[in-house]
C-alpha cells in the first residue's frame, strides 16, 4: 500500500484529487464557523432569537448533513457547491450551539456593570461576549471540524463529483481496485490527524495558553 501511496502522490490528478477536497473543506469549514459564530452570539445576546433558534436547531441538527445531498444537487446541479454546503451544515451546529450555550454562562454581574455604562448590543457582543466564549469557539470548531471531514467524504463519495478523496475511494470500490480503497482510507486518517490533532489543537494552545501554563 505504501508503494502505491508513494506512486499516487507522484501523479499530478491525485495530487488535484487532495487538492479539491481540501478546498471544498477550507471554504465549507471557515463559512460555518463564521455563521456559526455570529449566530451563537446573537442567539445568546437576544432572548427572543434564541427561543426561536432553539426550535429551528432541535428539527434541523437531527437531519444527517449527508441527507441534504439529493436537494443541493436539484437546486445548483453537480459540482462543488452541494459538497460545500453539506459541509457548512455539518460543521455550523457544533459551533453554534457550542457559543450560545457560552454566551448564557457568561456572569451576569459582567454584563449588567457593561450596560450601566452605556454599552451598545454590538459592543456587550464584542467586548463583554466575545472575549468570554473563547474556549467555546474552539470547542466548537473541533467537534465541527471532526463533522465537517466525514460529511465531505460522504458527499464526494454520493455527490456526482468526478474529483476528490471520496470520489477516488468509491472509484476505487467500483474497479476492485482494494489497494486504492485503503490508500485514500489511508489518507483521510492521516489529513484527519494532521488537520484536527495538530492544527486546531496547536490554534487551542495558542489562544487558551493560560490554561496551560
Amino acid at each position: 500500500m505504501l508503494a502505491r501511496l508513494g506512486k499516487e502522490f507522484g501523479r499530478e490528478v491525485f495530487l488535484r484529487t487532495i487538492g479539491r477536497t481540501l478546498f471544498r473543506l477550507a471554504v465549507g469549514f471557515s463559512l460555518a464557523c463564521l455563521f456559526g459564530l455570529i449566530i451563537g452570539l446573537v442567539s445568546g445576546v437576544w432572548t427572543f432569537f434564541r427561543r426561536y433558534w432553539r426550535a429551528i436547531v432541535s428539527i434541523l441538527q437531527s437531519v444527517p448533513p449527508i441527507a441534504w445531498v439529493p436537494l443541493f444537487i436539484i437546486l445548483f446541479g453537480f459540482g462543488d457547491t452541494p459538497i460545500i454546503l453539506v459541509i457548512l451544515i455539518a460543521a455550523f451546529f457544533p459551533m453554534a450551539v457550542s457559543v450560545m450555550n457560552a454566551v448564557e454562562q457568561v456572569d451576569a454581574v459582567r454584563v449588567d456593570v457593561a450596560r450601566l455604562m452605556g454599552a451598545t448590543k454590538a459592543q456587550l457582543l464584542t467586548k463583554v461576549y466575545a472575549p468570554e466564549v473563547v474556549p467555546a469557539i474552539i470547542t466548537g470548531a473541533q467537534v465541527g471540524f471532526g463533522n465537517a471531514w466525514r460529511s465531505l467524504i460522504a458527499a464526494e463519495m454520493v455527490g456526482g463529483v468526478n474529483v476528490g478523496l471520496g470520489w477516488f475511494i468509491n472509484f476505487s470500490g467500483e474497479v476492485a481496485d482494494m489497494v486504492g480503497v485503503l490508500s485514500g482510507i489511508f489518507v483521510i486518517g492521516c489529513f484527519s490527524a494532521l488537520l484536527d490533532g495538530y492544527a486546531l489543537e496547536r490554534l487551542k494552545r495558542r489562544l487558551l495558553k493560560w490554561k496551560y501554563v
